[in-house]
């Protein structure tokens, strides 16, 4: 039967529309999540590869420092949108490490780490890998032999060493705290067991600093999603560039240009506040396929973060709801790099010269992927006086040496949750829960896993940086105490 139509000059397909649509290819390929057993496994192995790296390789611990502070983390399959399954079988782990059925090899003159999981079960055994590269942080290799990129030496910004901090590295030595701060940072060190150090802070001196017997002021210590403000504040410094006109414009993402598809209803401030709807369909090795909210994929798997971010579908009505994902600031990431690119400059330079090294961060470096690009999301490193310059600028609101990096009330904007239901801000958390019952409710941090936090005090006119070692519990009610008595002293 012809679909012809009388006087028509060609037939109608009743399928699809045939205009002609020189906007794009549309709806990017969907990305499906692997969670079968022998992916999981591969994750995890990566994932214990990357840890002993960063801690090896990045933060400068030997290996037996190294070796004591690991702890085993299993790869999940991503949750629901309620729903983030903990992870289960560090004992089976710990346990095959001690039969010698997993070994870990350290290549110090490659700065790799290579775990090898010998299971009979599995057939051939699962490899999981990383390097360390300087300015790159560890980098997953997973099961392959060598990395998608050629990782030159990035040239870097340095601060003056003799010029005062913050502007500065010259940090000079702080009195001896007032005996109720000391009392509290006794308490708290004695709790937090896995602490590198904290540190605190106005917008002119160090204040106070004090660190484990493994931490030190020039020791860089993992940031985790911390790293997802220092990405936020690179969009605001990209919107008083003028790169960018607004944060509730839609997000110009590489492969989202098509106009027919929904990723085009997402825009910036959704990715910066989680609430961009962005999932993965999940295959399970039994065959079912569920819905996933991407969790630590991106710190997992051997693969290009950008390009996967970009790959998720979108499962909820963009602002709809918020669920907090990884692959959003990837998005993010991809979107940065591509307008560095568009602009012929060199992307790896660019990015650290937009911010951290404006501000003298010369100990921050991303972490990389297998592709190069730096994780927009998470593991980031530095040390505590580095971190805490970023507190600083946003003591300052967005003002640094006099001049105006971010916009005028960027700091409002980011520091502030704005929809009912969760305290996250954009990429920072907020006090509005009272996870600190001692602090005031317009407290805000940056925040990233095992409780790494850059608190910002405006009111008050302090920041405290605090770090601490992967997987290990910090006791928040010391951290609380050790704050309030910052602010009677301080403020």
């Amino acid at each position: 039967m012809s679909d012809a139509r009388p006087g028509s000059a060609a037939p109608v397909e009743a399928y699809f529309d045939r205009t002609p649509q020189p906007f794009g290819d549309g709806p990017p390929e969907p990305l499906v999540y692997d969670a079968s057993p022998r992916a999981l496994r591969q994750r995890t192995l990566n994932f214990a590869a990357k840890r002993l790296v960063d801690m090896r390789y990045v933060s400068g611990l030997d290996r037996a420092t190294a070796q004591r502070h690991f702890r085993w983390r299993p790869a999940v399959a991503p949750g629901g949108l309620g729903f983030r399954a903990a992870p289960d079988g560090q004992a089976e782990l710990a346990a095959a490490q001690h039969r010698g059925d997993i070994v870990i090899d350290m290549d110090n003159a490659d700065r790799g780490v290579t775990v090898r999981w010998n299971d009979a079960g599995f057939g051939e055994p699962v490899v999981g890998a990383a390097v360390a590269r300087p300015g790159y942080g560890g980098i997953v290799l997973g099961p392959h032999a060598s990395l998608r990129f050629d990782p030159q030496r990035i040239s870097r910004r340095r601060p003056d060493p003799e010029h005062a901090w913050p502007l500065g590295d010259a940090v000079e030595t702080p009195a001896v705290p007032p005996a109720e701060v000391g009392r509290a940072l006794d308490a708290f060190f004695a709790r937090s067991t896995g602490a590198y150090g904290i540190l605190i802070a106005n917008a002119e001196r160090v204040l106070c600093e004090r660190y484990s017997e493994v931490g030190a002021a020039d020791r860089a210590t993992p940031s985790w999603s911390m790293t997802k403000a220092i990405t936020c504040t690179v969009i605001g410094r990209l919107i008083e560039e003028g790169w960018f006109a607004s944060v509730h414009d839609p997000a110009p993402a590489p492969l989202w240009r098509d106009p027919r598809t929904i990723h085009r209803l997402i825009t910036l401030d959704h990715l910066l506040r989680m609430r961009s709807g962005l999932a993965f369909p999940v295959a399970h090795g039994d065959g079912r396929v569920s819905l996933g909210f991407e969790n630590s994929a991106v710190y997992q798997d051997a693969a290009d973060a950008f390009e996967a971010g970009q790959r998720s579908i979108v499962a909820t009505v963009p602002g709809a709801v918020f669920r907090y994902i990884n692959s959003g600031l990837n998005v993010l990431g991809a979107i940065v790099r591509d307008q560095i690119e568009r602009r012929g400059q060199p992307y790896h330079e660019t990015l650290y010269g937009l911010l951290v090294d404006r501000l003298g961060m010369a100990s921050y470096q991303h972490s990389a992927d297998i592709a190069g690009n730096l994780i927009a999301s998470g593991a980031g490193f530095a040390t505590l006086r580095d971190y805490a310059k970023l507190g600083v600028l946003y003591l300052q609101d967005g003002l640094w040496d006099g001049e105006r990096l971010l916009p005028l009330g960027w700091a409002d904007y980011a520091l502030t949750a704005t929809h009912t239901g969760t305290s996250y801000a954009a990429c920072f958390r907020t006090n509005s829960d009272r996870l600190f019952p001692d602090l005031p409710l317009d407290t805000a941090w940056a925040s990233g896993a095992s409780d790494q936090r850059i608190f910002i005090l405006r009111r008050h006119r302090l920041t405290v940086a605090v770090s601490n070692e992967t997987d290990y519990p910090m006791d928040l009610g010391a951290l609380n105490r050790v704050i309030a008595a910052a602010i009677a002293t301080w403020a």
